[in-house]
């Protein structure tokens, strides 16, 4: 059940002011809007009324707060006075229960350091090769000539490599149904979460029955995961260095473990987090590339110059400034969390207002990355700019594709490192066009994903 707080209003300021904002419908505000376009309606608000303006929206109105400085105030300089707010809670609880992404105090606290070892950036190069591997090995049979749809076939080589480096195992023939089942369920739970009209989820109506499906599918996977982990150490087989026997053993100060429920929420979010975000973003890399031959053929004589036709390396990539350069661009344009929201645990301060307990505010990575005063030619993919230390100059939270504060994305350097691997292996060989006059727009989800996916025309390299 929602918490109360998540459906309170924003009470008025002591001050009896609140910031400036769009008056929206009578009772709805501007949630029917909101609900046609998030990201379009978001910008407006941000454009129109400022770093800090107020969105009304049902009984669940918000804040929302554009400034690089500000936004590090709240969650850098205030992270005790929030939580994680409503959205992505509402959104995943019953996906991803009280695992790293939703979880909040204490718990999340303990869950990360339980977690934290196993990312630690040598361990993360232990993967590498296992990413190259299967890029390579899931487009060997690819065809010149041949349509394939960039986002799914991304969503299926990053779950597959997911499971290989964070859980020790191995499959494939599950893997092309695990990206239509998140996308499903992205899609059912957020539009639960913007319609003012809810169905209760028990009803046996077709969409309820649709997302039940998924869910067990998905849990099924999940358990079958955790349980052939148990069975190989109830055989006595080695212990592996992957993430989740780390999680199985992983013991805390008080010499706590963590509990079934717990184990399988954090496997869960490990599960759809380590290969959602890596997915988007390089189906979103395929269809820029693909917008910008410029782009892509400096891309191309750079992997050629420094790897001739061989496999990357870790080793590799910082003799690789211009791929870089791309990942980053992708990821300002297209930022795979393109928002993050925060609901405040006691008053705080921000500008010149006060706000009590129950605020929510939002802060949207897809507003700041396309800021005219902070980027030029925002709207424009110009992987240039960041080739003469752009990102050294900007504010942190100017550019915050990961998030920041103590919550920045644990995965951070493993996403980052997968994206580069699979990108330099795949444009080795490949070259991707898309149909004249397709349009490829973005469908805010849980993730910032392409509606309707990536059909594209594969060319093989000669």
């Amino acid at each position: 059940m929602a918490s109360t707080r998540a459906t309170q209003a924003i009470q008025i300021p002591e001050s009896g002011e609140l910031p400036p904002g769009p008056k929206g419908l009578p009772l709805f505000g501007v949630a029917l809007s909101l609900r046609r376009d998030v990201l379009g309606v978001l910008t407006r608000i941000a454009r129109e009324y400022g770093d800090i303006a107020y969105v009304p929206l049902l009984m669940q109105s918000r804040i929302l707060v554009s400034s690089p400085e500000w936004i590090e105030d709240l969650i850098v300089r205030q992270p005790q006075k929030f939580d994680k707010g409503p959205g992505l809670k509402d959104a995943s609880r019953r996906l991803l229960g009280e695992g790293l992404l939703t979880s909040d105090g204490e718990l999340w606290r303990r869950q990360r350091r339980l977690a934290q070892p196993a990312f630690h950036r040598q361990r993360i190069g232990e993967y590498a090769q296992v990413m190259v591997e299967q890029a390579t090995a899931h487009t060997c049979n690819w065809r010149d000539g041949e349509t394939r749809d960039m986002a799914e076939e991304m969503m299926a080589l990053t779950l597959i490599i997911a499971v290989k480096t964070l859980f020790g195992i191995e499959f494939t023939d599950e893997a092309k149904r695990v990206g239509p089942a998140v996308t499903l369920l992205m899609r059912y739970q957020l539009g639960r979460l913007r319609s003012p009209i809810k169905i209760p989820m028990h009803w046996p109506t077709p969409s309820n029955l649709r997302a039940n499906r998924a869910y067990e599918f998905l849990d099924s996977l999940v358990y079958g995961i955790i349980e052939e982990r148990r069975r190989r150490r109830d055989a006595g087989e080695p212990e592996g260095h992957d993430v989740l026997s780390l999680l199985m053993n992983a013991m805390d100060e008080d010499g706590s473990r963590m509990t079934p429920k717990q184990l399988r929420d954090e496997v869960m979010t490990l599960f759809i987090a380590g290969h959602e975000t890596t997915a988007v973003t390089l189906g979103w890399l395929w269809h820029l590339l693909a917008q910008n031959p410029r782009v892509e053929q400096r891309l191309a004589e750079e992997l050629h110059s420094v790897l001739a036709g061989r496999a990357p390396t870790p080793e590799d990539l910082p003799r690789l400034p211009y791929l870089d350069a791309v990942i980053k661009e992708v990821l300002r344009l297209y930022p795979a969390a393109y928002v993050l929201q925060r609901t405040s645990l006691e008053p705080f301060a921000l500008a010149a207002y006060q706000f009590p307990v129950n605020t929510t505010v939002i802060m949207s990575q897809w507003i700041v990355h396309r800021d005219p005063r902070l980027f030029d030619a925002p709207d424009e993919f110009q992987p240039e700019r960041w080739l003469d230390g752009l990102e050294s100059r900007l504010h942190p939270y100017a550019y915050f594709p990961f998030g920041g504060g103590p919550r920045r994305c644990i995965g951070q350097i493993f996403a980052l490192m997968e994206a580069a691997l699979v990108a330099a292996t795949l444009a080795q060989k490949f070259r991707f066009a898309e149909r004249e006059g397709m349009k490829v727009v973005p469908e805010p989800l849980v993730t910032l994903r392409a509606k309707g996916g990536v059909p594209m025309t594969v060319r093989i390299r000669s």
